[in-house]
């Protein structure tokens, strides 16, 4: 028997997981570089892109790997928005913590119930 997922919860997962590759990116091209004229700190944005595939399909897995991942750029964002002296960077910083958070959050709770199967399934009961 497969589990009831949320398709309210993917939906934010993708939505949060899009907008915090498009933060990333604007970030440390034009919005507030470390270095004037962009940097190539932009890559940092290429693991979460390479996660996207499998977020918009629903892949269980993407989803627990990638909610995971995603710890670094809430490391990252509260680092910045309590460090950096740029009010725009620290302020960029918060937002990218606010969307990791939603991310993180809406990932694991859209695991949830199949992790929950698995685990009745390996008990011998019903999920």
């Amino acid at each position: 028997m497969n589990p009831e997922l949320n398709p309210h919860l993917r939906r934010l997962a993708v939505a949060s997981l899009l907008a915090l590759i498009v933060l990333c990116v604007a970030w440390e091209t034009f919005l507030a570089p470390i270095r004037p004229g962009g940097s190539w700190l932009f890559l940092k944005a290429f693991p979460l892109a390479f996660s996207l595939r499998g977020i918009l399909r629903g892949d269980l897995y993407t989803f627990q790997w990638s909610s995971m991942l995603v710890l670094l750029y809430l490391m990252e964002g509260v680092v910045r928005a309590m460090s950096d002296p740029a009010p725009l960077s620290a302020a960029l910083g918060g937002i990218e913590v606010a969307l990791s958070l939603v991310f993180f959050v809406s990932a694991i709770l859209y695991v949830r119930p199949a992790k929950r199967a698995a685990r009745a399934r390996r008990a011998g009961g019903t999920p």
